[in-house]
């Protein structure tokens, strides 16, 4: 889901000082990652959902696949979010992670260019969001940028959908951000939701469909993301507050940060070499042979095992 479109002028009110907090927290993410790897308290923020902007060739593929509709939960759907805002995404639908996909021009300006991305990480429980956001200034980030977002079922009355915590409004190509379910959308019958599990359960699979039981991918395992500098100092203090363990890579450029099943590895990169490079998934089952698809300009290698690779030559290179 494209926050920073539906946000974009409520941010520009609310940012102070975005030079100033660059340079606190900008310079220092990959050392500060390097801390030991860990992060305070228990982990209360977890994957939710990536974004990517593909090449209009591969978003296209995506969008008409006939594979993609039988290896996982795959819809194309229209949202209307806070302010009318509209988008149309390509959604593969897991158990409690999914991924969606744009193409360029799909989004307006700097949103819709070749490479543009975000980062959803959610809470599974009430009040783990403020827990997060708590933390985020010990790890330089004093003014948080909040933001509820809302959606329209249809009959023009936008319904609370989640609450969410930016650590900036400024960004080059991607962004990142906090968010948890809000308890009128899950009350809300046109949402599709299940019931708690029990007193406080706003977590990710009572939000998503079963439909992910009758096809082969079960969950997002893994994201690969080529990013700015800029937008990589911005999101490694999300990730912290929200308890990953974040390092930095092997290769020293960039991060990787692991919690709650997902890996999320983070490539600092020049803005021309941005965008999503891989995504990992498990399976429901085996599958005892390797299947390569073409789509567009990308690979989505399924098996053998329990495990697909999907790995994109556009969007930002390799």
């Amino acid at each position: 889901m494209l926050l920073r479109q539906a946000c974009r002028r409520v941010l520009r009110i609310v940012l102070v000082l975005v030079a100033a907090l660059a340079v606190a927290v900008g310079g220092g993410a990959v050392a500060q990652a390097g801390e030991g790897g860990k992060s305070r308290g228990r982990q209360v923020l977890y994957y939710n959902h990536a974004y990517g902007v593909l090449d209009r060739e591969t978003a296209d593929a995506v969008e008409h696949s006939a594979y993609l509709r039988e290896f996982a939960d795959f819809r194309v759907r229209t949202t209307t979010g806070a302010g009318g805002q509209k988008w149309t995404g390509r959604y593969l639908m897991g158990r409690e992670t999914y991924l969606e996909l744009f193409g360029v021009g799909d989004l307006p300006g700097q949103d819709g260019v070749l490479g543009a991305g975000g980062l959803a990480v959610s809470a599974e429980w009430a009040g783990d969001l403020e827990k997060a956001a708590g933390r985020l200034p010990e790890y330089g980030v004093d003014e948080p940028v909040r933001f509820q977002q809302t959606r329209d079922f249809g009959d023009g009355v936008p319904v609370p959908w989640f609450d969410a915590v930016f650590t900036t409004g400024a960004y080059d190509a991607f962004g990142a951000w906090g968010m948890e379910y809000r308890p009128e959308y899950f009350a809300d019958p046109r949402s599709d939701t299940e019931p708690a599990s029990r007193p406080g359960d706003v977590g990710r699979e009572r939000y998503l469909p079963d439909v992910y039981r009758d096809r082969l991918m079960r969950d997002v395992t893994s994201v690969r993301i080529g990013v700015t500098e800029r937008d990589l100092a911005n999101t490694v203090p999300l990730l912290r507050a929200g308890g990953f363990a974040v390092r930095p890579a092997p290769d020293g450029q960039g991060v990787v940060a692991k919690g709650g099943g997902t890996t999320i590895l983070l490539d600092a990169v020049p803005r021309d070499r941005a965008g999503l490079r891989q995504v990992g998934m498990s399976l429901n089952r085996p599958v005892a042979h390797r299947h390569e698809e073409r789509i567009g300009n990308s690979s989505l290698v399924v098996g053998p095992g329990r495990k697909a690779v999907w790995t994109f030559d556009s969007g930002g290179g390799a």
